[in-house]
């Protein structure tokens, strides 16, 4: 192993281009690991188990939470969601990146997780009130008041802004692609996530003691 896997953290209000971004850096990098969330909702026509979610039970869910085997997690609607810590640590130990599409309640909790040393977490910011509701409406998969709803969020999700070690302004979706390869691309080599390095500084200074 060259390097130790990034959890990379993507999050925004709904409609900033989240998710087309992190569509975007899975084409861009196959290698990247998509985190498969568990819940406690019955599957839906079409899903998989183990590729769309891991369908569990609730007894079986709150176990794992229990035994510290999610890396984040909360409830919504009645259902319980969350991110199995285990096949992440599995690919970050492999050398992989795990790329999270979360809000700022995840991501609090996976920065405070025991892998938090591995994080990058990258905010997305639209560029104006204006044009985050023209997208949202522009999609055409919301009625109005599902609309309105998710404006009202936006503010609180938008406020916690400053949690994240980067914030990217998504006025340009060709722009901001690029800036969060860059960005990824430098965090790769940071040296906490090169565990070679140390044998590698070993090794020059004992050839330094060679030539003695």
């Amino acid at each position: 192993m060259t390097r130790r896997g990034l959890l990379i953290i993507l999050s925004s209000p709904s409609g900033a281009g989240k998710s087309t971004l992190a569509g975007r850096l899975r084409t861009w990098d196959e290698t990247l690991q998509f985190s498969v969330s568990a819940t406690t909702r019955a599957p839906r026509a079409g899903e998989v188990d183990g590729t769309d979610y891991f369908f569990v039970s609730v007894p079986e869910f709150q176990d794992q939470v229990a035994q510290a085997g999610m890396l984040e997690h909360a409830r919504v609607f009645g259902n319980y969601y969350g991110s199995p810590k285990a096949p992440v640590q599995t690919a970050i130990e492999s050398g992989r990146d795990v790329l999270f599409d979360i809000d700022w309640q995840g991501a609090q909790q996976i920065s405070n997780s025991a892998l938090q040393e591995h994080v990058l977490s990258i905010f997305i910011l639209p560029p104006s009130i204006t044009e985050l509701h023209r997208r949202l409406v522009s999609r055409g998969q919301d009625a109005p008041d599902i609309i309105e709803g998710r404006m009202q969020k936006s503010w609180d999700e938008i406020s916690h802004w400053d949690g994240y070690d980067y914030v990217l302004v998504n006025d340009d979706l060709d722009a901001t692609e690029m800036q969060l390869k860059t960005i990824i691309s430098a965090e790769r080599l940071r040296r906490s996530q090169q565990p070679q390095l140390v044998d590698h500084v070993r090794s020059l200074q004992s050839q330094f003691g060679e030539r003695t």
